[in-house]
């Protein structure tokens, strides 16, 4: 019997409705795709990219703005048997020349007003193709696709045949190229769809970017294995969202998306009544925020865990688990439980598997983890353990439910005489503080300690803080030890497209304080 193509796309269009024409995606400037224009434009796009000659296992990279044709592109390399290389679209010549130079792409497709730059890039690393996307449908990219059939026949691919290359965002030393396969995609988007409980008649509201795991794996493939409807937005917009969200039913977003939404007087439970679903991913979701959106709209907000490398790894309940005693409840402050299929352990640093509550390092094994970083082969084996599981760089922690905390991550530990100070749980004392928005604590050198902590906190609006009484107040709480040296009040945190905080700044910023 013939194995079955583990193409990703074949995976995705096999969830596609059997009414083709039914609208699959519309957009918030009034466009709409069918089905039937997913499948064949995707087709068009795969020709042309098959008619170019490329090498197997040949890389397209992408630095455009978000747009559903983007989406086709992405759909066209994996239909194609290509490799997939989004990139953020935040990033300067620098960056782009090291992707670019480390990955080696066969085509090149980025925004038309940065073709001049990106193009002596790209040709002078040995890219023989570069095209144009731009916004409003336009670009050389789509003029040259609109020459080739609308049918093309699915590449076969097997489960661990490369799909996508993802860089992750390089906080320490340069981005490493994380390689996941057809299978370790698929097998994440089908145990999602599954725990999730994802249905046919399910409306997904994309407000997210596409160049990382939560808007174009977790998002995307969720509504299309599900053959569930889009409303895409092109950036996000609170109120236009809250606008829309009577139609839909699921939504995912980062916290500071969540922020945003419960600055507007027209979030309510009316407004989010037809919803199924809140997703909160890419950063830690304060309680704060947690239990004023359960306030609010009457929906507890499930927080998920997961990674460039690995897709999710965790996720608070959708339904009963029985896994875990038909548990159900969505805990905030928790990322949930291992999802189907995920080995996930927390260990010492002599890799002894620590008990229920301790704290540790977090390793993961499964069908999702991915196969390795690009080009670096020794990296890559300093990453996961003897017995195959991979090294998260996490800190956390499982309760006696099964419940998983993430503390924070390694490199974030703070050691200041000897003893260990994870800042997460110095923020959590600091964000509980009147008129504190948030906060955020990094250790820099001190020459008694070794490292100490510096806490930067940003205060609510119209509120005024007193660093010294946030250190006092601590003093009160804590260990002596955990105390930060230093506290300075600051208008935001320097965060990254996903709204996870960029602690590596606070510590170059701060890192002369004592020395």
């Amino acid at each position: 019997m013939p194995q079955t193509n583990q193409n990703l796309f074949a995976v995705l269009r096999g969830g596609f409705p059997a009414d083709q024409d039914g609208v699959a995606i519309e957009t918030d400037d009034g466009l709409r795709y069918s089905w039937r224009d997913l499948d064949h434009a995707s087709a068009m796009l795969a020709n042309l990219l098959e008619s170019l000659g490329l090498p197997e296992g040949s890389r397209i990279a992408a630095q455009v703005e978000k747009s559903v044709e983007a989406v086709l592109l992405y759909l066209a390399t994996l239909r194609a048997g290509y490799v997939y290389l989004p990139l953020n679209t935040a990033y300067q010549s620098a960056e782009i020349e090291y992707f670019i130079g480390n990955a080696e792409p066969a085509v090149v497709v980025c925004t038309p007003k940065n073709f001049s730059w990106v193009s002596k890039i790209a040709f002078k690393a040995g890219t023989r193709h570069v095209f144009t996307l731009g916004e409003g449908r336009s670009g050389s990219l789509l003029e040259r696709a609109a020459h080739h059939s609308d049918r093309h026949a699915v590449a076969e691919r097997g489960f661990d045949d490369l799909a996508v290359i993802i860089y992750t965002s390089g906080t320490t030393g340069r981005s490493k190229g994380a390689m996941l396969s057809h299978g370790n995609i698929a097998s994440n988007a089908r145990v999602l769809r599954d725990y999730w409980g994802w249905r046919g008649d399910d409306v997904l509201i994309h407000a997210l970017p596409i160049f990382h795991v939560h808007g174009l794996f977790v998002a995307i493939h969720g509504a299309l294995l599900a053959g569930a409807k889009m409303l895409w937005f092109h950036k996000f917009d609170p109120k236009a969202v809250l606008a829309r969200l009577p139609e839909a039913t699921v939504f995912m977003g980062v916290p500071t998306l969540y922020v945003r939404m419960l600055a507007e007087p027209a979030l309510d439970r009316h407004t989010a009544q037809h919803m199924r679903l809140f997703v909160s991913g890419s950063a830690p979701l304060l309680i704060e925020t947690f239990d004023a959106w359960r306030h609010r709209t009457g929906h507890t907000i499930l927080e998920r865990y997961g990674m460039s490398e690995t897709g999710m790894l965790t996720s608070n309940p959708y339904a009963a688990d029985a896994r875990h005693g038909g548990e159900s409840e969505r805990r905030g402050g928790t990322v949930g439980f291992p999802l189907p299929g995920v080995e996930l352990r927390v260990q010492g640093d002599d890799g002894r598997v620590l008990a229920a509550g301790e704290v540790g390092a977090i390793v993961v094994k499964g069908p999702n983890v991915f196969k390795g970083y690009w080009r670096m082969p020794e990296k890559t084996r300093e990453e996961f353990t003897a017995d195959g599981f991979f090294k998260t760089g996490d800190v956390g922690q499982i309760d006696a439910r099964g419940y998983v905390t993430i503390v924070g991550r390694a490199k974030d530990l703070i050691i200041s005489g000897g003893y260990n100070v994870y800042p997460a749980e110095i923020e959590s004392f600091i964000n509980e503080m009147p008129g504190v928005a948030e906060s955020a604590v990094v250790g820099v050198p001190h020459p008694d300690f070794g490292e100490v902590g510096v806490a930067v906190v940003v205060a609510r609006a119209s509120a005024t803080i007193d660093p010294e009484r946030i250190l006092a107040d601590l003093k009160a709480r804590l260990a002596n030890y955990k105390i930060p040296k230093r506290c300075f009040i600051a208008t935001e945190l320097p965060r990254n497209a996903m709204g996870k905080v960029q602690k590596n700044q606070l510590r170059e910023q701060h890192k002369a304080l004592f020395t």
